[in-house]
């Protein structure tokens, strides 16, 4: 508990005068999978991190302004669909919500704890839902570092997508390969992950990235906002 205190007390003061202490990939691999016994391990393991972290709230208000902003200029029109993977309390949800006066949106998440929040329904966003599909003006997680299979997750969510679609992922130099774990399996380097995408969906999206210049203070992190867009 004192070396998180130390460590917390140091990064504030390094950031107060513009840099920030990061763990570095050490690994030399640019992207990594922690592999699961079986999807049952997966599974268990998802559901306990998430009850243990049931009110963190690693969305925050900066980056969803963000991506409001972003959503209004992109779309031709305000996006009267959405959903949000990964959403744990339905932070993320609320927020859009209250943004866009008319829009239908969801949370899921693969732990039964969803039942108990607003708009929120127990799934695994690796998998389809027939309803789901070419049905929503945009997808938004946090979580893709959750992933036991980081393609197949996202070949998910673009199909849910209408064509014109977006979808909004966060994340931060934290996701990369040395910090692969159980608890948050996929791991990649921050510029090799377009290249990424590029090998596994080549003409299927665009492609345009945001850094967050806030906000992630409070996790001492960059965060970087990839902005898939699905072709017809």
């Amino acid at each position: 508990m004192l070396i998180k205190i130390l460590k917390n007390f140091i990064q504030n003061l390094f950031i107060k005068i513009g840099y920030r202490i990061s763990k570095i990939n050490t690994s030399g691999k640019k992207f990594n999978l922690y592999k699961y016994k079986n999807y049952t391990d997966y599974k268990k393991t998802q559901i306990t991190f998430n009850k243990k972290k049931i009110n963190h709230v690693w969305a925050d208000k900066n980056t969803l302004n963000l991506i409001t902003y972003i959503l209004k200029k992109k779309l031709k029109k305000a996006p009267k669909k959405g959903i949000c993977h990964g959403s744990r309390n339905g932070f993320e949800q609320k927020f859009f919500k209250k943004k866009f006066k008319n829009l239908w949106i969801i949370g899921t998440d693969i732990s039964e704890t969803a039942k108990n929040f607003e708009n929120s329904i127990t799934w695994d966003f690796h998998k389809t839902k027939s309803i789901w599909n070419n049905n929503f003006d945009f997808v938004y997680s946090n979580s893709l570092d959750q992933s036991y299979d980081p393609k197949k997750a996202l070949k998910t969510w673009l199909s849910q997508l209408k064509v014109g679609g977006l979808i909004f992922l966060e994340m931060s130099n934290q996701d990369n390969p040395n910090n692969s774990s159980k608890m948050d399996p996929f791991g990649v380097e921050m510029e090799f992950f377009p290249y990424l995408l590029a090998r596994w969906f080549g003409n299927q999206f665009s492609l345009e990235i945001f850094n967050s210049n806030k906000g992630k203070n409070k996790n001492y992190t960059e965060v970087h906002i990839f902005v898939i867009k699905k072709l017809g």
